[in-house]
């Protein structure tokens, strides 16, 4: 891997630039060279619980400077794949939380509040609002024959005291109650990928994408055919990425250490 070539720098955020609301070491710092240097930052997050405005909102308040078109969510990927995979006469039950809903029936999907007899798909997001009524009504759909589609696989969280389960953890609940297992849209699904390399014009050995998941952020990577980073502020572990399936170009301890590798190689 050539560092010296980078310009596009895809990045995770929770566990990666941010815990809740604490900047990780280095990250701040990180962001103001890449913009000092020309360089172009894509935020990739598997985090469907909020929207783009949300995550703009907060990274202002962490005091960082940041654009509406620098994000690609989960949402994204989610109504990117059902425009284009899936039929426009399609009827879905979501789980998730109220900005999610409301971002979908914004882009035009059509929606059930209630398990009905015309609701064709079961959707799960990461739902900090999830209750045990949603997960029933999950399982009556898919024991009527609905599809199951999901955000995300992510595990787990980062948070200030440890994790909490994240979208592909309650999607284990579910599936264990109903016997069935879902489809996957996000990370390590190539699509956000894509989508930035597209919208910047960069080619894939410029890119590099940042993470501290290996099964989403680095899988995500190796899938596009971009290099990785993987950062030990989050989930995985270097003895993790010892045994992984899907091991990353480069290992750092934190954002910090990444941008010293990054000036070292270009002389800054």
């Amino acid at each position: 891997m050539d560092l010296a070539v980078k310009k596009l720098f895809l990045l995770d955020l929770d566990g990666t630039v941010y815990l809740e609301d604490e900047l990780l070491p280095g990250a701040e710092a990180f962001l103001a060279w890449v913009r000092e240097t020309g360089g172009t930052v894509r935020y990739l997050t598997n985090n469907s619980s909020r929207g783009v405005d949300a995550g703009l909102e907060k990274m202002r308040r962490l005091g960082v400077p940041a654009e509406r078109e620098e994000f690609l969510t989960a949402v994204e990927a989610t109504v990117y794949y059902l425009r284009t995979s899936r039929s426009p006469s399609e009827v879905y039950y979501v789980v998730g939380t109220d900005s999610f809903r409301r971002q979908l029936a914004e882009a035009g999907f059509r929606l059930r509040e209630e398990p009905a007899e015309d609701v064709t798909a079961v959707l799960v997001g990461f739902d900090t609002e999830l209750t045990y009524r949603k997960v029933e009504n999950a399982c009556r759909l898919l024991a009527r024959g609905a599809d199951f589609l999901a955000t995300n696989p992510d595990w787990a969280c980062p948070t200030l005291f440890g994790f909490v389960p994240d979208c592909g953890a309650i999607c284990e609940l579910i599936g264990r109650g109903a016997g069935r297992k879902p489809v996957f849209i996000g990370k390590p699904d190539p699509t956000m990928i894509r989508l930035a390399l597209e919208q910047t014009g960069c080619a894939p050995e410029e890119a590099l994408m940042v993470g501290d998941r290996l099964y989403t952020d680095v899988a995500c990577g190796v899938n596009a055919g971009v290099d990785t980073a993987l950062v030990l502020t989050g989930e995985a572990t270097a003895a993790d990425a010892a045994v992984s399936d899907t091991p990353p170009s480069l290992i750092c301890r934190d954002m910090a250490e990444l941008l010293e590798r990054l000036k070292e190689v270009r002389g800054t």
